[in-house]
C-alpha cells in the first residue's frame, strides 16, 4: 500500500466557514475595482485576506508568528485553497504595499451585504461609515506589582 501523504481535515475548520460566509463575487469585483492585484502574483488580494484573518483568529502579534504559524499547518492549508504558506516577508510586502482602501471597501461592502441579518440594537440614523473598530486590549497588572513587590524585598533584605 502507497502511503497518503495529503493530509486531510475531517469537517470544516472555522476559518474555512468565516471564509464561506465572504461572498467571492463581491470581493472579485472589488480586486478589479481598486486594481489591488495589479503588481503581484503568488500574493493575491484573497490569500493576503486569508493570511490576514489567520493572523486574527490565531492572536497572533507579527508578521513572524503568521508566518511560523501558516507553516506549521503547512500541509493543511489545502483547505483553503493555499498551495504553500506566505513568506514572512511577501506578507510585509502585501501589508507595507497594498492600499488599505481595498479593505475598507470590502469591510463596508460586507456590512451592507449583511445589514439584515445585523442587530437593530445600533442607534438609528447613524451610517455605518461612522463607527470605527479599535483595540481594547485590557493588561492584567497583577505581575507588575508582584514584580515591585520581589524588588522591593530583596533590596530591604
Amino acid at each position: 500500500m502507497d502511503k497518503v501523504s495529503e493530509k486531510r481535515l475531517v469537517g470544516q475548520p472555522i476559518l474555512k466557514q468565516i471564509l464561506d460566509l465572504v461572498p467571492r463575487a463581491l470581493f472579485d469585483r472589488l480586486v478589479l475595482e481598486h486594481h489591488s492585484d495589479r503588481y503581484y502574483k503568488a500574493f493575491d488580494s484573497w490569500t493576503q485576506f486569508i493570511t490576514l484573518l489567520f493572523g486574527i483568529l490565531s492572536r497572533c502579534d507579527s508578521t513572524t508568528e503568521i508566518a511560523s504559524g501558516m507553516q506549521a499547518l503547512h500541509g493543511k492549508l489545502n483547505y483553503l485553497g493555499l498551495h504553500a504558506s506566505p513568506a514572512k516577508s511577501t506578507i510585509g510586502d502585501g501589508l507595507r504595499n497594498r492600499s488599505e482602501d481595498f479593505f475598507r471597501s470590502l469591510y463596508f461592502e460586507l456590512i451592507d451585504y449583511f445589514s439584515l441579518v445585523f442587530s437593530v440594537s445600533r442607534v438609528d440614523k447613524i451610517p455605518f461609515d461612522h463607527f470605527y473598530a479599535f483595540d481594547s486590549t485590557t493588561i492584567s497588572l497583577q505581575p507588575f506589582f508582584r514584580y515591585n513587590e520581589r524588588r522591593r524585598a530583596q533590596s530591604q533584605g
